[in-house]
């Protein structure tokens, strides 16, 4: 099994990762460090890192001024509790960047918000094709 750890450059790890913790349902955790938090699953699957901007020297991690954050990025999860999920979506946003809709590709529901730093997540159902 290969799995990749998707990170992502924001401006303040622990807001950023109580958000994302709070839309995902997983369980009160906080990141290791002020400048990095891994996301995980309850069995320690890494779903997400967080970053902060400016440290360590990345060179795709500068600043979120020398690109747009999320250009050329989609944060795509795929969630078991894809109700749930959308009501603490609701919850997080003033508004939806798209409303639930059936994705053509899987036959499976879908919605789409921004992140605190302007990354377009999208939340797709986990689950067979619907009828």
């Amino acid at each position: 099994m290969k799995r990749t750890w998707t990170i992502i450059g924001v401006r303040d790890v622990a807001r950023s990762f109580a958000w994302y913790r709070q839309l995902l349902g997983l369980p009160e955790a906080v990141p290791a460090h002020d400048y990095f938090g891994q996301l995980c699953d309850t069995d320690g699957t890494v779903l997400l890192c967080l970053h902060a901007w400016g440290d360590h020297d990345h060179p795709s991690l500068q600043s979120p001024d020398h690109a747009t954050p999320g250009n050329g990025l989609l944060l795509f999860f795929r969630v078991d509790d894809f109700d749930a999920t959308l009501q603490r979506a609701r919850n997080l946003v003033p508004q939806l960047e798209e409303e639930p809709h059936l994705n053509p590709g899987p036959q499976t529901l879908e919605f789409s918000l921004r992140d605190l730093d302007g990354y377009f997540v999208t939340i797709n159902e986990l689950g067979g094709l619907r009828k």
